[in-house]
């Protein structure tokens, strides 16, 4: 076979595909519009004609009708069998006896008798069986009356989403008022019965019909977490609007106390582009093991102002360093120990933006793992402005004036200035763009505890850099795993000239040395930050080839790349002497879908001088079918992390379920995360039950177990919250019965 130029790039394909993606997963569902259209759906034309049939009619037609023997009577979506029937005309109201059956918008009820009048919707049936279309629940009662055509009042029945005569679980009710148009099912004394045992029982009950959210009680969580300490929360939704709503909760803890707590969300458009935002606050008066007020604040909002402004936050805080590791649900948020505090504002242009914020953190220290501070910006302003394709050029300008503030280091101010323009020369074959930029800086420097006497408080650097990116994109027919594609080979070339200027006397604000990775060696500077500018005379060489299918769909990308030093690397980031090696570590990646069932990823940084791997991420699923995933991975950094990571759902039986995550490093020879859950799934209820076990400090953990019974259509009863865990240990995760919410 021979390489060919292609008549376009692929990667051109690609971008429109990963639009449309993303343009259709991006349009939710207004949850008011399902109950508007329930609603419209129960609402008749008053003038329908009522139609009758029977084996026997007899009375005065403009009066009422007796129908006897194999009766039917029908007006809109409203129909009934019976026995015998009584229909007065002028009250357009008919009474039936004797096997009664009626379905009206979907909604079927058998029973010994009925009354109900056409027009207002009002009536009753005796001893009814009764099943509703808007959610396939279904039960028995001593009586159902109608209040309208939206609304039923059920006395002494039972309600489930079981199907058959002897339901897994059922509710039994003096009073169950089930309300189609506000979509909301009320009860008063009721007991839950699950296999015919009472499990739980409440003075009154409120729930949705459709599973659609609604303001109300949710069912009590009981946690188990280390050293057998339990916690019960109870939480209360308020669903204040489409848009909006308010999470409260009291979490009462065995061994500290009573926390409460309060989440609220939002959404909304405006004439500037809309608004979103949510905040989490929690309080733990007095903790009874600390003797000390305990809380924690998380807000994030976002919202345009004016056209082209926009004005958002990002908002954290603790009360002491313990919190994450005493209060933490999940291994993420016992890792999180700097907690950024951020206020900004946006200006967008049609070729420029601005951006003015004051950031800064607090540090919630690991006691056994010191951690350093950052520098808080007070305030930091950053304008970028930039064309493309102006008579073939594409220029930008990206400025940064910011100060720098800290308690224990020496503090100052920083400008910067770094214009760019290149002439990309773009064809179906190959691509070589030449670029200049110049990074000019300037600073005024304080004194702090560890300033050196004598040093400049103002320092300037001006370095231009030259580069130089070309690559070709050859194609070919191929096959892979007995399929046609499309290979493409591309070739890449990137060089980087950048003079050498002594900068070990400007200070380090922000700055550290990129991770190697295949992103970084396309770039022009090692260093992320713009306290140093690496000098470079250098040339990165890199390989991919990728197998597309015909509709540009990639199912396997292979990669080799390189960076060669022509010159020393005499700039770092501290007094260190300079690198002479000639060449970097070399970077493979090979990743794709190569089946239906199989994803694998990796890459490697290999040192070819010292024969040594320096870093490797191996990682493959198999989804051999729906509810049946596993995940393996393996992570490598020399000299500091070696963890192998496995992570499964899959069928133990036709209705078993197992779960499981675990984490474990090689180094320290433990387990630094699992999780081991089983799920039993029936065809009105999932029982799930499990426990996780986490790293919350260097020497601490966390241990949490949970039990939960999922009543499908009602309610989830237990302690902990094993489909959060689920979801975010395990990638692929299937939830047994799809449902709002997780």
């Amino acid at each position: 076979m021979s390489w060919k130029k292609p008549a376009a790039l692929p990667s051109q394909r690609w971008a429109y595909a990963l639009t449309a993606l993303v343009t259709a997963t991006a349009v939710p569902l207004h949850a008011q519009t399902v109950q508007n259209v329930q609603k419209r759906e129960r609402t008749e034309d008053p003038n329908l004609p009522v139609t009758v049939r029977a084996e026997e009619i007899s009375g005065r037609p403009e009066r009422e009708l007796i129908l006897e023997r194999s009766v039917e009577l029908s007006r809109g979506q409203t129909r009934m069998k019976a026995d015998r029937a009584c229909f007065k005309n002028v009250e357009n109201e008919v009474t039936a006896n004797g096997n009664v059956w009626m379905e009206r918008f979907g909604d079927t009820y058998k029973g010994d008798e009925l009354q109900l009048n056409l027009s207002s919707g009002k009536g009753w049936v005796l001893r009814p069986e009764y099943r509703m279309g808007l959610n396939n629940a279904q039960g028995a009662a001593r009586r159902v009356d109608f209040i309208s055509e939206d609304e039923a009042i059920v006395s002494d029945g039972t309600y489930t989403t079981c199907e058959g005569l002897t339901p897994d679980w059922y509710l039994k009710s003096n009073t169950l008022r089930l309300d189609a148009g506000r979509d909301v099912g009320v009860a008063g004394k009721t007991v839950i019965y699950f296999k015919g045992v009472p499990i739980i029982g409440t003075p009154a009950l409120s729930f949705s019909l459709s599973g659609a959210r609604r303001s109300g009680w949710l069912p009590p969580t009981v946690g188990l977490r280390s050293k057998g300490r339990a916690e019960v929360l109870q939480p209360y939704y308020v669903n204040i609007a489409p848009n909006r709503d308010l999470t409260l909760y009291p979490r009462w803890m065995l061994d500290r106390g009573i926390q409460f707590g309060a989440t609220a969300r939002y959404l909304g458009e405006n004439d500037y582009g809309g608004y979103a935002g949510q905040t989490h606050a929690e309080v733990l008066p007095n903790d009874k093991i600390t003797k000390t007020d305990r809380w924690r604040i998380n807000s994030l909002h976002n919202q345009g102002i004016a056209r082209g402004l926009s004005l958002g936050w990002n908002l954290n805080g603790a009360s002491d360093d313990n919190y994450p590791s005493d209060f933490s649900q999940s291994i993420s948020s016992s890792a999180e120990r700097q907690l950024v505090r951020e206020v900004r504002t946006d200006y967008r242009a049609e070729h420029w933006n601005m951006s003015l914020r004051a950031q800064s953190y607090q540090i919630l220290q690991d006691p056994n793992f010191f951690i350093a501070r950052p520098y808080a910006r007070l305030p930091e302003l950053l304008f970028h402005s930039g064309r493309y394709d102006v008579n073939g050029f594409d220029w930008a300008v990206d400025t940064e004036m910011t100060r720098f503030s800290h308690p224990d280091l020496p503090t100052g101010n920083r400008a910067v200035v770094m214009p760019q323009i290149s002439y990309p020369i773009v064809r179906p074959g190959y691509h070589i763009t030449p670029k200049l930029s110049l990074h000019a800086s300037a600073y005024e420097l304080g004194r702090g505890v560890d300033s050196v006497a004598n040093a400049p408080t103002s320092l300037t650097r001006v370095l231009p850099t030259f580069s130089l990116d070309s690559g070709l994109v050859f194609e070919r027919d191929a096959k892979l795993v007995g399929r046609q594609m499309t290979q493409t080979l591309e070739p890449r070339l990137f060089y980087v000239y950048t003079p050498y200027k002594d900068q070990s006397k400007f200070p380090n604000f922000d700055t550290f040395e990129a991770s190697f990775n295949m992103a970084q060696i396309f770039s022009e500077n090692r260093f992320i930050g713009n306290d140093r500018v690496s000098d470079a005379n250098q040339m990165t060489a890199a390989l991919v080839s990728r197998f597309l299918e015909s509709n540009g769909a990639e199912r396997l990308r292979l990669v080799f790349g390189q960076r060669y030093y022509l010159n020393e690397q005499r700039v770092q980031l501290q007094a260190n002497a300079p690198r002479t090696e000639s060449r970097s570590d070399v970077l493979l990646q090979a990743s794709g879908r190569i089946s239906e069932k199989w994803n694998f990823d990796s890459a490697v940084q290999y040192n070819a001088s010292a024969s040594s791997v320096v870093a490797s991420n191996y990682g493959v699923q198999w989804q051999p079918g729906e509810k049946k995933v596993i995940n393996a991975e393996y992570r490598f950094l020399r000299d500091s992390v070696k963890n192998a990571m496995i992570s499964s759902q899959w069928p133990l039986s036709k209705r078993w379920y197992g779960v499981g995550r675990m984490n474990y490093s090689v180094l320290s020879h433990k387990v630094v995360e699992s999780l081991v859950g089983l799920e039993y799934q029936a065809d009105c209820w999932v029982f799930r039950m499990g426990g996780q076990r986490f790293v919350t400090t260097t020497r601490n953990t966390s241990t949490q177990a949970f039990v939960q019974l999922e009543l499908n259509g009602l309610s989830k009863l237990g302690f902990g919250n094993p489909l959060d865990s689920f979801y975010k240990s395990v990638p692929g995760y299937t939830r047994l019965n799809p449902g709002p919410g997780r």
